[in-house]
């Protein structure tokens, strides 16, 4: 169960890391739409587990390794934007929201 901290933090690193990314979108995710759909906090605050949700969802594996490979230069602007705030800067991992293309099956499946 999360603490009200990590549900703080979550959302502030939510929020500025949609924002980050949303800034560097040409560069990072060419001709996609990526938005962070849900943060996860460590209880000790040092890492942070991001689910993104890309659109349109084909080559997606590739943005997210692109995301992974820019993970150093986003952790280095989220710690400018929230340096006043938090402590230690927790560690982004990235990982797929794939609940969009869930949804899209199950509702081709019902229309059949």
């Amino acid at each position: 169960m999360e603490s009200t901290r990590q549900k703080k933090v979550a959302r502030l690193v939510q929020k500025e890391l949609a924002e980050i990314i949303m800034h560097h979108g040409a560069e990072l995710a060419h001709g996609k739409m990526v938005s962070v759909t849900t943060v996860r906090v460590s209880p000790d605050l040092s890492l942070a587990k991001a689910w993104i949700s890309i659109f349109p969802s084909e080559g997606s594996e590739a943005t997210l390794s692109v995301l992974r490979n820019s993970v150093p230069r986003l952790r280095y602007e989220l710690g400018q934007k929230v340096r006043n705030q938090l402590r230690i800067i927790p560690e982004i991992a990235f990982f797929i929201d794939d609940s969009n293309d869930y949804i899209d099956n199950i509702s081709k499946l019902l229309k059949e």
